[in-house]
């Protein structure tokens, strides 16, 4: 809510509490500009400053009206404005503009409609350009779109006219503050304790892994989760458009993409960034999204010598993760023929995971593939677990069971080597009806 629907100070109208709300935000920034205070100490200056402008002029008003305004004008001189209480809120998980009047929340997997508005389009701009100042980057006319993320690795995306009809937007998925691992997501029903235990062995043992899924289905949490499990001895090299992985491991190279200056130039991309990657030696090189070209160069890196890689893409199942990865190859300008593109697929991933956003907003890997080799001009998939949904239930949530196939995959050997000889339940044989039939 802000002073824009406040009428509940007596005397004065919305419009007038909003004149007065802009001369304090203005008296306020002047005096920051002149004063310009050490970062740490501005939260008390501001609050300072705004007792004394308070107290100069002496304006009747409710002491509930007061303190909105104070909050308001702190959020817009030291956050982000109307949507700094949406960020600063544990159970909004992705805050969406959608102009001045249509702010929407993701909270528990369901998108709600909040009561922040924005004054104008205007207001929406000027909070994308304090997001994107201190990256270098800019947005306008000629540049409408935008990747930034905020000091805390939140991830943010903006649009603005022409190319957004209904005004600027700002969609801002949220940093969780809290770590997860791999035992959160058993908890939370992501994944069951076998496939936990199945991809810890397979990271460990340097197996290429590719995360499919659908926007919003959890894709960076599971890459930052399975990333967190490389050893600590090697060499870890991370791409991304706008850095968000959140490894804790002490060696590691963090590479963000640059957009292009005023005259067109500078640009680098995540292509050139996963090229220079290569030159630095790493022992593993995680690309935070593959969208285009680039994954050709990650293909080759896999099939030289760079085990243990890992991506996410766009995808909806892992036999749709194969179609989306041969149509980005063929993005690279080269003119392979498809046997031979299916030919590096194969030869370079070993691993699908399938992350899914269900329609009760929750999220869980519904698929563990292998990519097991070609048969002819096709690639073959092994389901090794996969969620089976079974109904929902009374509050719509989806019921259903994260199962192993009952197959082994054929990297098993691998794993063996690295000291990971996973017992047969893991897989979902029996061990009474083994022995039974010894």
């Amino acid at each position: 809510m802000t002073l824009l629907s406040n009428s509940a100070s007596p005397g004065l109208s919305a419009a007038d509490l909003l004149k007065f709300k802009h001369f304090v935000l203005d008296t306020l920034t002047r005096d920051l500009e002149s004063e310009n205070p050490p970062l740490k100490q501005r939260d008390a200056y501001v609050q300072q400053k705004l007792q004394e402008v308070f107290n100069r002029l002496k304006i009747n008003i409710p002491e509930s009206v007061r303190q909105q305004i104070i909050q308001e004008v702190m959020d817009e001189v030291l956050g982000y404005g109307p949507i700094q209480s949406l960020l600063n809120d544990p159970d909004v998980s992705e805050v969406m503009v959608n102009g001045p009047r249509k702010v929407y929340v993701e909270m528990k997997g369901k998108l709600v409609k909040s009561g922040v508005t924005f004054e104008n389009d205007a207001h929406v701009i000027r909070v994308i350009e304090r997001i994107i100042l201190p990256l270098g980057r800019r947005v306008d006319a000629d540049s409408p779109t935008v990747d930034a993320r905020l000091p805390d690795g939140s991830r943010v995306n903006a649009i603005i006219p022409p190319v957004s009809i209904d005004g600027p937007s700002i969609t801002i998925r949220k940093f969780r503050k809290d770590k997860l691992g791999m035992q959160n997501l058993v908890d939370f029903g992501s994944i069951s304790p076998q496939m936990a235990e199945f991809l810890k062995a397979c990271v460990i043992s340097r197996l290429n892994i590719v995360i499919s899924g659908g926007t919003g289905s959890g894709k960076t949490t599971l890459l930052n989760v399975l990333s967190g499990l490389i050893p600590e001895d090697e060499r870890i090299v991370t791409i991304e458009d706008a850095a968000e992985l959140q490894l804790q491991q002490d060696h590691i190279v963090r590479l963000e993409t640059k957009p292009a200056n005023l005259e067109g130039r500078g640009q680098v991309t995540i292509r050139d960034l996963v090229r220079n990657a290569l030159r630095m030696r790493p022992d593993r090189v995680v690309v935070g999204e593959c969208r285009g070209g680039e994954t050709l160069d990650m293909l080759q890196a896999m099939n030289t010598g760079h085990d243990g890689s890992l991506t996410t893409l766009h995808a909806n199942t892992p036999r749709d993760a194969l179609s989306r990865l041969e149509t980005m190859v063929l993005m690279a300008g080269m003119e392979l023929p498809i046997k031979v593109i299916r030919q590096q697929i194969s030869a370079a991933i070993d691993l699908i995971v399938q992350q899914t956003r269900l329609k009760d907003g929750s999220r869980k890997v519904t698929a563990i593939s292998e990519v097991a080799g070609m048969e002819g001009d096709t690639i073959v998939l092994t389901d090794i677990f996969r969620f089976e949904q079974t109904g929902i239930d009374a509050d719509g949530k989806i019921v259903g069971q994260l199962k192993p196939t009952g197959i082994r995959p054929l990297f098993t050997p691998r794993l063996d080597a690295a000291g990971f000889k996973l017992p047969p339940e893991v897989f979902g044989a029996n061990v009474a009806d083994i022995l039974r039939r010894r």
